[in-house]
């Protein structure tokens, strides 16, 4: 069984299962909280013991959120980046074009003009993926909307740093985090959904959770596969 408590603006997901010991864990990138605690166990008895931590999970939340989310990107030849959850190598070459980037077996290459600095190339990388997760969110919502007898007034896409979504009900925009883009499109639809079920529930109350797992039942194995640790720079290897 889940659900949500709130300690402040800190939420805690609560899942009650067959053990015999409470576990308390924060996750990276963001530092969601999640408790697992015997099933027996009352609400009230997992919030005194959440009240207890609460020094600990700041600390803890303050370290993972310190942390460089990715190695810096310079946008050169044989260096790592990745589109819904796929790894590719960068190929870059200069001619005398307007920038584009094409995607062909296992390469990402980027086309540029003569000379166009780094600071630059990481534009035109980041508007590229934009389109790409806005091709790719707009359908779903589009999808989802009649599922879930929801309609959104605008979706936005954009770099955020410490969320993957967000959803205003009062104004009915959603919001959707640009590196989405880099992870498995199940990941993309998942927040997709999370969002729109907030223009029917706006907390993370129980309500929420039942419209979740009637629309959604792997939506958990989604969310934890997307709040693992970013991908890392690499170099790859002939």
């Amino acid at each position: 069984m889940g659900m949500e408590i709130r300690l402040g603006d800190i939420a805690v997901d609560v899942e009650l299962k067959d053990i015999k010991n409470v576990h308390l864990s924060v996750y990276p990138p963001t530092g969601r909280v999640r408790i697992a605690a015997p099933s027996r166990m009352s609400l009230d008895t997992i919030r005194v013991f959440a009240i207890s931590k609460l020094g600990w999970i700041k600390r803890q939340q303050a370290k993972i959120r310190s942390q460089e989310r990715e190695t810096p990107r310079e946008f050169i030849d044989r260096e790592s980046h990745y589109l819904w959850g796929r790894r590719y190598l960068l190929e870059v070459f200069e001619r005398n074009a307007p920038p584009a980037i094409e995607v062909k077996h296992n390469r990402l290459i980027l086309g540029v003009r003569p000379g166009t600095s780094e600071a630059r190339r990481g534009e035109i990388v980041e508007d590229w993926y934009r389109e790409q997760l806005r091709a790719a969110a707009v359908p779903l919502v589009a999808r989802w909307e009649p599922i879930l007898g929801v309609r959104a007034n605008r979706v936005f896409v954009q770099r955020m740093k410490t969320k993957w979504g967000g959803c205003n009900p009062r104004t009915r925009n959603i919001r959707l985090n640009t590196d989405l883009a880099k992870k498995p499109r199940g990941c993309l639809e998942y927040i997709v959904v999370h969002e729109l079920v907030h223009l029917i529930e706006p907390t993370h109350n129980p309500r929420f959770v039942s419209i979740m797992d009637a629309h959604m039942p792997q939506w958990r194995s989604l969310r934890d596969q997307l709040n693992r640790l970013p991908v890392r720079h690499e170099e790859w290897g002939y």
